[in-house]
């Protein structure tokens, strides 16, 4: 489970560090791809076979099947971290989430999380907005002690 956030600056050459924490729960074998909302999802092998499962069942005839499989997997690439720790972005998704000083890397469960620092805090949603949206999502229940 991955939880937690770490703010950190990308380099002339696209790259990042990813906190270790983070690296020892991905294992070797990963996938960084175009996320939502304008970020980049990281998927350790598990979550990627997961998702790309999902997507394999999306009906190609519906524009919406073959959109959701051209957004998760044409932009998807197989990570690798140097000595550092780091991970090279390519330019097209570094383009996409809009990384250019400022990075925040997020733990959100079954997921990392790379965003534009500035665009993260713009999406955060207001306390009343945030608490409806827990109601409507049952968390009411979850969160009862």
């Amino acid at each position: 489970m991955y939880k937690g956030d770490y703010v950190h600056t990308i380099d002339e050459k696209g790259r990042i560090i990813i906190p270790a924490k983070f690296r020892e729960q991905l294992g070797s074998g990963f996938v960084i791809t175009k996320g939502l909302d304008r970020c980049l999802w990281m998927l350790d092998a598990e979550s990627w076979n997961k998702l790309e499962y999902k997507l394999r069942g999306m009906d190609v005839m519906k524009g919406a099947g073959r959109q959701l499989q051209r957004h998760f997997s044409a932009s998807a690439i197989d990570g690798e971290t140097d000595k550092q720790g780091r991970i090279l972005l390519p330019p097209s998704l570094r383009t996409y989430a809009q990384l250019d000083k400022e990075v925040l890397v997020c733990g959100m469960i079954n997921r990392i999380e790379i965003w534009n620092k500035s665009l993260f805090e713009d999406s955060e949603l207001d306390p009343e907005q945030l608490a409806a949206s827990a109601g409507e999502l049952g968390m009411d229940m979850v969160l009862s002690f």
